[in-house]
């Protein structure tokens, strides 16, 4: 009986509610692990989670059968769960509506790995705002600003 073999590559963007710096260092590894964990689990192929303070950026090897956009809430709800249970914080965490969902070829994942794993350098040079809209314009995406994120200058 044949099968069906493939593998779909996506990055995926997105932001703390309110743009807050709430992934504070001393335990953001953790949550990046958990994240991982969680991309297991649902029987995809987690290949680096990372991301600054205020936003996160998470690549993986995708299955057809699994939904972006399922994958990507399960990573959002979970990981608030998460956050939340392991009071990181004194308030509520919660991530903001929305993400950004970029594809890319075989060739091109050893590339968007450094840049994941190179994130806190990078935004030493370049605002989140500037980096998203970056990927909206390389991917030729047409958005509209105000359902964007909601940005801090």
């Amino acid at each position: 009986m044949a099968g069906t073999f493939s593998q779909i590559y996506i990055q995926y963007v997105f932001a703390v509610k309110g743009r807050e710096n709430l992934l504070k260092k001393a335990w953001r590894d953790e949550v990046f692990k958990y994240m991982a964990g969680i991309i297991k689990g649902k029987d995809q192929k987690p290949i680096i989670v990372n991301g600054v303070d205020d936003h996160v950026h998470v690549f993986v090897g995708l299955k057809p059968a699994m939904c972006i956009s399922d994958l990507v809430r399960d990573i959002k709800n979970n990981s608030s769960n998460f956050i939340n249970e392991q009071k990181f914080l004194k308030g509520r965490f919660s991530w903001q509506e929305g993400y950004g969902a970029f594809s890319y070829a075989h060739s091109q994942i050893d590339n968007v790995y450094k840049y994941i794993a190179n994130q806190e350098a990078h935004h030493r040079k370049k605002t989140f705002k500037e980096e998203y809209l970056d990927f909206l314009k390389k991917f030729d995406i047409e958005y509209n600003e105000k359902y964007l994120f909601e940005w801090i200058d």
